[in-house]
């Protein structure tokens, strides 16, 4: 190779090294959020939306070269979560997002160092998250939700079918966040005159002989905490109760949606929009700082209008209809 060709190539290779350089340090810049989620649901996915909107109204998009998102479910094996929460620590993801409370919970107890953004959760506390001094994980933010909600979702069961006596609903004793929602059902049936019955489910596979025992003890209606043990198997529910011409009242709006009556609870797409919103914030700033685990803002009074005709009943103004 003469030098006179060396003179002219050498610039040449270097420009387009020059180039390479600044274009992977242009991708690496692109901030990479690990998606959890621990099963796949028509309700979580109302909050999905809503996190990725807001991510994206914030210039956060996978579709403009902003964002990267590996996306990964469980499909409700637990073994699965924690290899999902292990192999985002291996990609060195700037964030995990983590929907509903079994990714929250699993993704706090795998990594104190990766920030963690929650949606569709209970409190800290009532995950059982909460260190010795009574403080959540430090990178722990989000969006959640508390028990007290419950109160005023049962009391629409009063209001709309008054000579209701009995109330059948299912729980998992492996949960801390059923047996909370489960415990605050049990004080509002006590304190409204309501006989609760309430039997465990431990996988989805038990859900419809237990829905079957429920209706065989005489349950009026149905009432849908928010937990796990309803979201995945809600279709088992659903037609179970259907059939047995029994109306499903519940805390979680998404599940109007689906087939159940009625509800006063949170938003699905807004809980999502909350939390991405903080996700936005974090990306933005590069830190956590003034983020924390936030109340979810926005509830609604919802019911389904086919579901009402069903049952031949009527709601007022201050409900929504679902569309």
């Amino acid at each position: 190779m003469t030098k006179a060709f060396l003179k002219y190539i050498l610039p040449f290779l270097l420009l387009i090294f020059s180039l390479s350089c600044k274009t992977s340090t242009k991708e690496s810049d692109v901030p990479a959020i690990g998606f959890m989620d621990a099963f796949k649901d028509e309700t979580l996915e109302q909050a999905n939306k809503g996190f990725f909107d807001a991510l994206k109204q914030n210039g956060f998009a996978t579709e403009k070269g902003t964002l990267k998102v590996i996306y990964r479910n469980a499909q409700n094996d637990i073994p699965a979560l924690t290899q999902i929460a292990d192999y985002f620590i291996s990609k060195k993801v700037n964030l995990i997002a983590t929907n509903p409370s079994l990714s929250t919970i699993t993704a706090c107890q795998k990594t104190k160092d990766i920030p963690i953004c929650m949606m569709v959760s209970p409190s800290p506390k009532n995950a059982k998250l909460l260190d010795a001094d009574g403080n959540p994980p430090p990178n722990l933010f989000g969006v959640y939700e508390e028990t007290w909600y419950i109160d005023t979702s049962v009391s629409l069961i009063k209001k709309t079918l008054p000579d209701t006596r009995i109330i059948g609903t299912v729980y998992n004793q492996a949960e801390p966040q059923s047996q909370d929602a489960l415990s605050a059902l049990q004080r509002v049936c006590d304190d409204l005159g309501f006989t609760l019955i309430a039997l465990p489910v431990n996988n989805s596979s038990e859900t419809q002989l237990v829905m079957s025992s429920l209706l065989k003890r005489g349950i009026e209606v149905f009432f849908a905490p928010p937990d796990n043990t309803i979201f995945s198997p809600f279709p088992i529910i659903l037609k179970s109760c259907m059939d047995g011409n029994v109306p499903i009242f519940t805390s979680e709006s998404g599940l109007v949606k689906l087939g159940a009556l009625a509800a006063f609870g949170a938003d699905m797409y807004q809980w999502g929009y909350q939390a991405g919103e903080q996700a936005s914030l974090f990306l933005k700033n590069g830190n956590m700082d003034g983020l924390k685990p936030e109340i979810v803002k926005v509830r609604k009074q919802v019911y389904n209008p086919d579901v009402a005709r069903q049952f031949n009943l009527v709601f007022d103004k201050g409900f929504e209809p679902v569309k």
